[in-house]
């Protein structure tokens, strides 16, 4: 009977257990891809880039086709006389001998029409005298550069061949965080190599002018120029940069969008070169208390430092100071924007820029110029005059601007700081020789208006100072108390 009643009660354990959701059976699984057939049908189209140029040989007067250390060798234990020992006989310098080749690098590339039309980094071809690309097969060819862009790091190449296989582009705007890309290049000139790993990060900034992909693939030197592929074998990515410490991977990489690179690349191989638009400022970047100060909440736009005297911008009625939020109706989410979508537009084009000034906004139209316009050069600003020194609660001393000050700074008014106190200015950073040109949404006229003005200001709020420094217009958010 004991023994029934075990065999029971172990039945019914059973039978409960059987009824105990588990978790890892209901979840989804997630499998790691295998590369292996996407890698056999994209390496063919995948190439090495050797570059070489010309260097000037000296001739040491040593044995022809011999070695520095052999020659020094029998220099020393033959009678071949020894520059620089005593009793022996004047040297003639050494002779320049005619240019020879020598290699430069090696970096990657690929196929994107079967005719040779080649994509790869600007940094890899720049300064070669000669470029070799190498194909899968190991055929070699001598390649010529339609065009190159050091702005985004984009070259187009062309080698005379046929029936080449060539890899399908994808769309780098639907690229997802997280999912797994894949690259192929020749680091440390080691061909045909492949890495694997997913997407870290998407529109990284990284001190240019382009939104990067970041990923954690291992890339080295050597595959810059090759392609960031999606597991569809599809390119969304010209590989670049990697951030590194030592000069090897470190788990961060960057890769240029395929959507800017092959529009960058569409110019270079029709006119062998870039051309981009312009409005002529000078941005910076909005802090959040710079932009509590000016009254946008948070931050915001891109903060126009400087304008550029009869450029587009000026003409238009953009002024130092302003925050431009938007760009023919696209939002500025941060300043870096604003160069991208400037420099997409076609010159000639009339574009409506919202911008922020003195508390609210405004629409102006302003006619794109071409990049390639020449640029006034902005002059060095005059020593601070040493006399008039009216001190101030802000804690700094100021006089009026002359005429030709006013002219020089492209301003059209504001007080000099002539000397520092104690004050919060003073302790804000501003220096001697700045010119102040606006507190909050009030244009700076001069010394006694200056005064007034700060007189009034509330000691326990934070007000923007517009302060003029060579050529640049910065905002300096000031709480007087």
């Amino acid at each position: 009977m004991k023994k029934y009643f075990i065999a029971l009660l172990a039945v019914m354990s059973l039978g409960q257990l059987s009824f105990i959701p588990v978790a890892s059976a209901q979840s989804p699984r997630v499998m790691i891809p295998d590369f292996a057939d996407l890698v056999e049908r994209a390496s063919p189209a995948v190439v090495n880039i050797r570059t070489t140029e010309k260097v000037q040989v000296q001739q040491t007067g040593g044995i022809p086709g011999m070695p520095e250390e052999q020659a020094e060798f029998f220099r020393r234990f033959f009678g071949v006389p020894i520059p620089g020992l005593p009793n022996t006989p004047k040297q003639t310098p050494p002779k320049q001998g005619k240019p020879e080749e020598a290699d430069r690098g090696v970096g990657s590339g690929f196929i994107i029409e079967s005719n040779g039309l080649i994509l790869t980094n600007a940094h890899v071809v720049e300064g070669a005298t000669t470029i070799y690309v190498t194909l899968t097969d190991k055929r070699e060819f001598k390649a010529k550069l339609l065009g190159m862009d050091k702005r985004t790091d984009v070259a187009v190449v062309k080698i005379e061949a046929r029936d080449l296989p060539r890899l399908p582009l994808g769309d780098s705007s639907r690229v997802r965080v997280g999912e797994w890309v894949l690259a192929i290049g020749s680091p440390f000139g080691l061909e045909n190599t492949v890495t694997a790993g997913i997407v870290s990060a998407k529109s990284r900034d990284t001190g240019d002018y382009l939104p990067f992909i970041q990923t954690d693939v291992a890339v080295n030197p050597g595959n810059s120029g090759g392609p960031l592929l999606n597991t569809a074998g599809q390119v969304i990515g010209i590989n670049s940069q990697i951030f590194s410490r030592s000069g090897g991977y470190m788990g961060i990489s960057f890769a240029i969008p395929i959507d800017e690179a092959m529009r960058v690349a569409d110019q270079l191989r029709t006119t062998g070169k870039m051309t981009r638009g312009r409005i002529g400022v000078a941005l910076g970047e909005m802090t959040k208390d710079v932009a509590e100060s000016l009254g946008l909440g948070k931050p915001r736009g891109a903060y126009v430092r400087n304008v550029d005297p009869g450029g587009p911008a000026a003409v238009g009625g953009i002024e130092s100071g302003d925050v431009i939020l938007s760009f023919n109706g696209r939002e500025i989410a941060k300043s870096t924007d604003l160069p991208r979508l400037v420099g997409e537009t076609k010159p000639g084009t009339a574009a409506t820029v919202q911008v922020w000034r003195k508390g609210a906004t405004r629409d102006i139209t302003v006619t794109v110029g071409d990049s390639e316009s020449n640029q006034k050069a902005s002059k060095k600003p005059e020593a601070p005059s040493s006399n008039s020194a009216n001190a101030s609660t802000l804690g700094i001393a100021v006089t009026d601007l002359s005429d030709a000050k006013k002219k020089e700074l492209n301003v059209k008014g504001g007080v000099e700081v002539t000397g520092l106190g104690e004050g919060a200015l003073a302790r804000a950073g501003i220096q001697p020789g700045d010119v102040i040109i606006r507190i909050g949404d009030v244009d700076i006229t001069g010394v006694k208006q200056f005064e007034a003005i700060v007189k009034g200001l509330d000691a326990n709020k934070a007000v923007p100072v517009f302060v003029r420094r060579a050529d640049s217009t910065l905002v300096i958010p000031v709480r007087p108390k």
